[in-house]
């Protein structure tokens, strides 16, 4: 138990560090940093590597300027763009990624009205020619004529804040897409930005469209992974540029938010931004996943140069989106993305039009962190069970799998749900909780296998001892008293045996026996007392507790007869003589613990019940049977055991009666015939204790003549002899009386 719960307590603190992380009371850089990573790894094993030509990128490259002249330009041909695109070249929309917040200082009218104002004011006639040139020198009103009613999309930025003295609003922006009643009806995280840059409001007044280039959604590493669909300002909703153009291709529908349940409208409940037939999954921030195509170039690009000039392929504009943009060195918004450490800004909004349009948006939900926290809480109990279930290979194994696991349905739920799970942070969490427990295996607990091996290693099997480290809090060196039972054997004449054999033979040989019997008693799961030359002392029920410590004391008694004839061969071979030994067996309880001196200890057994089962060895050579129980040692068999009733002896040094048992095994194994000898051999004690000596003399007499002779029909014949001519009185309860051990 202790070793479950320990090993839970090590799985609950990495937990508790991961949940800091998970909750957002502490973000963590590095695991920040491995989710990015992890997500990055996903954006870019599952490009698509293909060209979206449903949007088109007009370029104000390098090429456009060394025809066109520097930037800013004029605005007049800002219009011959804008005129081209929407006449000849038919397209469906246009965005600009540009903001025109001041007015075309090219034109020349600022050097006409000085003139009016200044020296050619009283020039006669003067004024009336400025006031009809005006009209042919104001491009910002060319641009916009050029504009006016058609389906275009102006850039702005919000700012997140104000600095000092800074203007709240420049420029003009357009109607908001859901007013400030409709926006409160919604209980939502939205991102509330403090002013904003428009554009003129000559130009945004040509059309009821405008959309925010700004994502202050911007990850702490600088990467552009999501970005906001809309903004609210003032209380009214405001839509981004790619959602403006996107919708405006679409027939500008309005646009919803979709909630699980639809009655709770609330971000952690928000799971889509719909417009229509466009349908794309948000996150609390209602920010998207940007769905990246490939690298930069994903999309077509025209020099603006070719469109002013008419010289563009006509085929890939017509019937297109078009994002006006700029790629010119110290011109071009360079961002940073999973894809590209320099990627054109304008086609980030390149590839969220084309995501809104084609459905592909991945969603991370609202309840991304909660998800996170269930995944780590299964995780921590799965590794903390099978570190206290499984062997430390299996447990690696188990690891294993989990991280498989992990990475298939992040990959998995990815390319074929669009969702995007987390997958950085539980995969450093495995191995981190991977690594914790390995090491808490290998300080901790093989320390304390070695030390419980040093403890019992010289008394009890090795499995044993690997199981007693697992469950060190349950084993004591202290003196306690148990249920046990104990086994003591010894080689029947063995003193004759030793004075044939010369002192290293003698050694080799005891060795070669002891060695056999002493795995039998460890297969048993039997506890190794202590060896007195040719006797073995062991006891069963400590150091681990076990319930069934009877029968497998009686198991290995069994096999320990048996394996002594196993070594007949070997022996005879080596010219030593054959061995037998005597067993005997009792159960009951029994001091067990650390004994001994200051200078010796031993971990033994002691007590009147060990003390019987010395006796029971004893008693083997009396009756003429290799093994010996009590009969607390035979109810401790299950009932479909065979035992032979020997006798109800009072043993040297006790004055309660016993009765003793030679165990037989399972009946199931016994031949009918000595079935049938065992149960001849029970009427024939019930008439002998009940003094009836001529018909329980027959009946050993019968039995010792039945082919399967047995020392104890000849011992009860005499006793039965002896009986007769000095009856014991009417009293007597059967028990023989041993005044010798």
């Amino acid at each position: 138990m202790s070793r479950t719960v320990t090993r839970f307590a090590i799985s609950g603190f990495v937990l508790l560090l991961f949940m800091v992380h998970t909750s957002g009371v502490q973000q963590l850089r590095l695991l920040q940093q491995i989710e990015h990573f992890t997500y990055d790894s996903r954006v870019n094993a599952t490009l698509p590597g293909t060209i979206d030509p449903a949007v088109v990128i007009v370029d104000i490259d390098e090429k456009s300027l060394a025809v066109e002249g520097q930037w800013p330009w004029s605005r007049d041909k800002l219009a011959t763009l804008a005129n081209n695109l929407f006449g000849p070249y038919q397209v469906k929309a246009v965005g600009f990624d540009i903001v025109f917040s001041e007015p075309d200082r090219s034109s020349g009218l600022q050097l006409l009205d000085r003139l009016q104002q200044g020296e050619l004011a009283d020039l006669p006639g003067f004024a009336e020619r400025a006031t009809a040139l005006r009209g042919t020198m104001d491009n910002d009103r060319a641009f916009a004529e050029a504009m006016r009613g058609k389906p275009v999309v102006w850039g702005y930025y919000f700012g997140q804040t104000l600095q000092a003295q800074q203007q709240e609003g420049v420029g003009a922006l357009c109607a908001p897409v859901m007013e400030a009643m409709a926006a409160k009806l919604y209980d939502l995280d939205w991102i509330r930005p403090q002013g904003y840059t428009g554009n003129l409001e000559e130009l945004q007044g040509t059309s009821p469209s405008c959309g925010f280039f700004d994502n202050p959604t911007l990850d702490e590493d600088g990467v552009y992974r999501r970005v906001p669909l809309v903004q609210l300002y003032k209380g009214a909703v405001y839509e981004s540029m790619a959602l403006a153009l996107a919708r405006l291709a679409v027939g500008r529908p309005a646009i919803d938010f979709e909630f699980e349940p639809p009655d709770v409208r609330t971000s952690l409940n928000l799971e889509r931004l719909r417009a229509g037939s466009l349908v794309a999954a948000v996150d609390e921030r209602i920010a998207v996943m940007v769905p990246y195509r490939g690298p930069e170039g994903s999309f077509p690009y025209v020099s603006a140069s070719d469109v002013i000039a008419g010289k563009a392929d006509a085929s890939v504009l017509k019937g297109r989106i078009v994002l006006v943009g700029t790629s010119a060195p110290g011109l071009r918004d360079l961002r940073v993305t999973p894809v590209a450490k320099a990627y054109s800004g304008v086609e980030v909004h390149a590839n969220i039009i084309s995501g809104l349009l084609s459905g592909n948006i991945k969603q991370k939900a609202p309840y991304y962190n909660g998800i996170e926290a269930v995944m780590l809480l299964v995780i921590g109990a799965l590794i903390a069970w099978a570190f206290t279930a499984l062997s430390p290979l299996l447990a690696g194994v188990l690891g294993a799998v989990v991280l498989a696991l992990i990475t298939g349905l992040a990959f998995g739920l990815w390319s074929y749900g669009n969702f995007v799970m987390p997958f950085g942070v539980p995969v450093v969490f495995t191995l981190m909780l991977y690594l914790a427990q390995l090491l808490y295996g290998y300080f901790v607990e093989s320390r304390r296998a070695r030390a419980v091996s040093k403890q019992f290693g010289q008394y009890v099997p090795p499995e044993i001892v690997a199981e007693m480290a697992e469950r060190s809090g349950e084993i004591s060196m202290e003196g306690e008293s148990r249920e046990m039972t104990v086994l003591f054997s010894d080689v029947r004449g063995f003193t004759s045996i030793s004075e044939k054999l010369e002192a290293k033979e003698l050694a080799q040989l005891m060795n070669a026996f002891l060695t056999k019997q002493t795995g039998v008693i460890h297969r048993h799961r039997g506890t190794i007392d202590k060896y007195m030359g040719d006797a073995i002392m062991s006891f069963w029920g400590a150091p681990l507790a076990d319930p069934g410590h009877g029968l497998h004391a009686l198991e290995a008694g069994l096999e320990m007869v048996r394996a002594v004839r196993e070594l007949d061969g070997e022996f005879e071979k080596r010219g030593w003589p054959r061995l037998n030994i005597g067993v005997g067996l009792n159960s009951g309880k029994m001091n067990v613990g650390n004994m001994g001196s200051e200078f010796r200890m031993a971990y033994t057994v002691m007590g009147d019940a060990v003390n019987l089962g010395s006796r029971l060895e004893s008693l083997t050579k009396e009756y003429g049977v290799a093994i010996l129980c009590s009969e607390s040692t035979r109810n401790s068999a299950p009932n479909e055991w065979a035992f032979r009733e020997l006798d109800f002896v009072v043993v040297k040094g006790k004055n309660e009666p016993v009765a003793i048992y030679e165990p037989m095994g399972p009946k199931d194994a016994l031949d009918p015939a000595l079935r049938n000898d065992l149960a001849r051999h029970r009427g024939a004690l019930k008439l002998y204790r009940g003094q009836q000596w001529d018909e329980a003399e027959a009946e050993f007499f019968s039995l010792s003549q039945s082919g399967r002779p047995h020392k104890v029909y000849e011992l009860f014949i005499e006793r039965i002899m002896y009986l007769r001519d000095n009856p014991p009185g009417k009293n007597w309860d059967g028990a023989y009386t041993f005044t010798h051990k």
